[in-house]
């Protein structure tokens, strides 16, 4: 009797073994992960050729697509040549998604573990930063903003605090992604874990509180009129695009800081200058056409526009065709730089630390 129940529980332990190895199903071979990735490319492609913008300059949106095209054949020839690199990353990180979840809510409780208050704090750092600039810039100095071409003015606090949540969110995501392997130096030198999940377990923790900020913002709006409506679903989207923004980025950091300490100030310093750099604290739409291109190829004009756009700019991402289509190019780019540099020195990160 005893052998007959623990045939079956091994026998139904089998079983969910293969339901499970079954469910996960096999990786594509490397000629189908090619083709689908071209073929993905190659849409783009000509979409992005056939697409024309009536309003826009027509040197200026050939001189788009030129730029667009020749992105889009680098990114296949680099995917091509380094398949096997650039796929092994993203499958260890499809496979450990219930791990990663769970490490990055104990991330989230551990940074604020001792504290009374515990994750309280998250909230209570965007409520008095943007109480700060509500006494600045709205009741010792107002100021508004008016939107080009469409005769609206919002208030500079609503304005303010639009783009300084996502910064807030791709600063933090970005510092905490790059010290990953450092602040989990006794998870590096384990030899059966997968050291690829630290960086986006750091940079899930950071979502966290960001969405503590984009509540903060949403009622910050809704208290000047701008209630949330379709085009606030939006904030989710731009959400992401940080998100894959910082991941992209954080693969290349985390691996290089491990070398080269000194990183870690460089980038703090980059990112004082990126404030400046990125229409956070001003208004693009002041900026000549020529400026604004140029400022554009900073791929976080793209994520600071759109949440202005979200909350009370409606309009949705896909009319910013040329800057959407960059946008997820750049990041593709960068994803790709940053696993072939975070699987060339992972070999010696054990040794280093």
């Amino acid at each position: 009797m005893q052998w007959t129940a623990a045939g079956r529980k091994s026998e139904k332990e089998r079983m969910k073994k293969k339901k499970n190895q079954k469910a996960a199903g096999r990786p594509l071979s490397k000629k189908t992960g090619i083709t689908i990735f071209t073929l993905i490319m190659l849409i783009m492609g000509v979409i992005i050729a056939c697409y024309h913008n009536p309003l826009a300059d027509p040197a200026d949106e050939l001189l788009k697509k030129i730029i667009a095209c020749v992105l889009i054949a680098a990114a296949v020839l680099v995917f091509a040549r380094f398949y096997d690199k650039i796929t092994q990353l993203p499958q260890e990180l499809y496979a450990s998604r219930r791990l990663i979840w769970r490490l990055a809510k104990n991330d989230f409780k551990r940074r604020y573990a001792g504290s009374y208050m515990g994750a309280i704090w998250a909230m209570v750092q965007p409520v008095v930063t943007v109480a700060l600039y509500f006494v600045v810039f709205q009741v010792i100095m107002p100021q508004k903003i008016e939107l080009a071409g469409k005769g609206v003015t919002v208030p500079y606090l609503v304005f303010l605090t639009a783009g300084l949540v996502p910064w807030f969110y791709f600063s933090e995501a970005l510092t905490s992604g790059m010290m990953a392997l450092l602040e989990y130096e006794y998870l590096v030198k384990k030899v059966v874990f997968k050291i690829s999940i630290l960086p986006i377990i750091k940079i899930i923790a950071a979502t966290f509180i960001h969405g503590f900020f984009v509540i903060v913002l949403l009622i910050i709006s809704a208290c000047f009129g701008f209630y949330p409506s379709l085009y606030t679903l939006q904030v989710f989207y731009y959400s992401f695009c940080t998100f894959a923004l910082v991941l992209a980025i954080s693969y290349t950091t985390c691996s290089v800081v491990v070398y080269f300490r000194d990183l870690q100030q460089i980038i703090g310093i980059c990112l004082q200058i990126g404030m400046w750099a990125t229409p956070v604290l001003w208004n693009i739409g002041q900026m000549s056409e020529n400026v604004q291109m140029f400022l554009k190829i900073n791929p976080l004009v793209y994520i600071v526009e759109g949440y202005r756009s979200a909350i009370y700019g409606q309009q949705w991402f896909w009319e910013d065709f040329y800057s959407t289509m960059y946008f997820w190019i750049i990041t593709v780019v960068l994803f790709v730089i940053g696993t072939l540099v975070y699987k060339r020195l992972k070999v010696h990160f054990a040794d280093i630390m």
